[in-house]
């Protein structure tokens, strides 16, 4: 028997990367998970490699609308019960032209010249891509713990995952709209932890550093090797080396622990 037998779970992005490693950890303890993707048939996949014990939930998480759905369909399936929501879809990317200016800037420092060119990412950054960027992350995983309190709150239970990044401790100099959206998701995590407390109901987040996921691939040679400098393991995490950070969030053993943030990431933050 598992830890997590009888109980459901919903994980966001849960069709590829992180998303997928927890659908798998959370389904190999007994739970019944509900994968949300914006990638329908990413969903189905994973959905079929836990032998169909869940169910595939398409769409954007960014659209309350498309969340509600979610919990309609999920609430039929379950009969209105969640134990357990990962708030873990997003994506990464940067600032048009930056990756021409990354390489400079790389070439730049490994010649001994120091950095010399502006990296401008700021500057370069549109509003479109500040506002899409905030609405995924930020406003997603607010949409997706309104519903999920909806049900947890008069059950008096619930477990909550929200992940960050240490792009939101430490800062990341490329992408200043990834780090104000995750920054935000660990002081949401905070309020809403003082919120519910009283109800059984713990949230915590996860802020891992640079694991190998579809989210690095934006990366090319030379910025990978600038990022592998930075930390001290030398290497990317992996998946599963995050996963036991997450399941520990989870457990229905852990009811003391709420409104912290777990780092696994490799010593780059100490």
């Amino acid at each position: 028997m598992g830890k997590l037998d009888g109980q459901w779970a919903l994980v966001t992005g849960g069709g590829s990367g992180l998303g997928r490693a927890f659908t798998l950890a959370l389904a190999a303890e007994g739970a019944r998970v509900a994968v949300a993707d914006i990638d329908g048939e990413r969903a189905e996949k994973v959905v079929g490699e836990i032998s169909g014990r869940g169910l595939a939930l398409a769409g954007d998480v960014s659209d309350s609308t498309t969340v509600a759905r979610w919990f309609e369909t999920l609430g039929a399936a379950s009969g209105r019960r969640l134990e357990i929501l990962f708030n873990n879809a997003g994506y990464a990317d940067a600032p048009a032209g930056l990756q021409e200016r990354s390489r400079a800037i790389a070439q730049e420092m490994m010649s001994g010249k120091g950095q010399q060119t502006p990296l401008d990412a700021t500057i370069a950054l549109s509003d479109a891509d500040w506002a899409r960027m905030l609405s995924v992350h930020l406003s997603g995983t607010f949409y997706c713990t309104r519903e999920a309190l909806r049900w947890m709150t008069p059950a008096r239970y619930g477990r909550i995952v929200n992940l960050g990044s240490i792009a939101a401790t430490t800062g990341l100099a490329m992408v200043p709209h990834y780090c104000a959206a995750k920054g935000g998701i660990l002081a949401f995590t905070k309020s809403v932890a003082r919120e519910v407390m009283p109800f059984g109901i713990t949230v915590n987040a996860l802020a891992p550093g640079f694991i190998d996921t579809p989210l690095l691939d934006p990366f090319d040679g030379l910025a990978r090797m600038a990022v592998l400098a930075s930390i001290p393991m030398g290497r990317f995490g992996k998946p599963e080396e995050v996963v036991p950070s997450a399941m520990l969030l989870v457990d229905p053993a852990n009811g003391f622990m709420t409104g912290q943030v777990i780092s696994p990431n490799g010593g780059q933050v100490i």
